[in-house]
């Protein structure tokens, strides 16, 4: 699987507004995961997970990304089968790629998924 990752920490500062992230529309997916899709045009999506501290391990499916997937971390910490990322790291994952990814603890993440997603058994 290919992967480009790099931190954005050193020219960036990420504050999130937390009033403002409550006024979306979250749908609760379970396990501690929640989604907020910001966009969509056709397949592809921009979305917001908010992950609780106490997310259920499995809380994300195995997936893949038909058109890759650009997520950048807000808040927290992804851990994956390619690394840990945490705030203000921006990671791609190339078409075609699978992961499980997973918090760790209190969580934010924005992801762009240029032509979606499919669940992998």
């Amino acid at each position: 699987m290919g992967l480009l990752h790099r931190s954005l920490s050193d020219i960036l500062r990420i504050d999130l507004n937390v009033g403002a992230l409550d006024q979306l529309q979250w749908r609760d997916l379970g396990k501690g995961l929640s989604m907020s899709r910001l966009a969509r045009e056709g397949k592809r999506e921009l979305i917001l997970y908010r992950i609780a501290a106490n997310a259920a391990s499995d809380a994300f499916l195995k997936h893949e990304h038909i058109g890759g997937e650009f997520y950048l971390v807000l808040r927290g910490k992804i851990a994956d089968e390619t690394g840990e990322y945490v705030k203000g790291d921006l990671v791609f994952l190339d078409q075609q790629s699978v992961h499980t990814p997973r918090a760790v603890g209190d969580t934010v993440v924005l992801v762009l998924w240029p032509e979606g997603v499919r669940i992998v058994d």
